[in-house]
């Protein structure tokens, strides 16, 4: 499962004209899951999330979560997180996760999501959605669910 996570002043999302979801200060959650996630690595990316610290305290540093701040969370839906470009021009989805199994995931995560944090909203899954949104730092974010869940063969220094 793969997140990529975009600090916001604010943030909407739009299908067919009508609003679905809309936050002003918090995190906007474009959210990708493929053809080997589970209810375990969404839990996993929800709590990443939830306790990351990228909101800046009383002196300017990233030091508060976004319960901290008490911001909301925009949930988008986007298996184009799961684009292969190695090859040809066209983007391969091929390790993204089929429709239906990707409907539930997205739905388990935002239940648990909507569990902890008060202000979560959404797009509409499989729709096409116009998203709005003004990145605040900026900071964004990418994390993959892959990163717990591999056994890492070398060290970062």
């Amino acid at each position: 499962m793969r997140m990529l996570l975009q600090r916001v002043s604010s943030a909407s999302v739009t299908v067919n004209g009508q609003v679905t979801g809309s936050i002003q200060k918090g995190l906007v959650l474009f959210l990708g899951i493929g053809r080997d996630d589970t209810e375990e690595h969404a839990l996993y990316l929800l709590e990443k999330l939830i306790n990351l610290r990228i909101f800046e305290d009383a002196d300017g540093r990233m030091n508060l979560s976004l319960q901290d701040v008490g911001g909301g969370l925009l949930v988008v839906s986007q298996f184009t997180l799961y684009a292969d470009i190695r090859r040809g021009r066209r983007p391969g989805f091929d390790q993204a996760a089929p429709p239906d199994k990707a409907r539930m995931l997205y739905t388990f995560f935002l239940n648990a999501a909507k569990t902890r944090l008060t202000n979560t909203q959404t797009g509409v899954f499989q729709e096409h959605m116009d998203v709005t949104l003004t990145n605040d730092g900026p900071v964004t974010i990418f994390c993959d669910s892959i990163d717990k869940f591999v056994n890492k063969t070398h060290s970062v220094r």
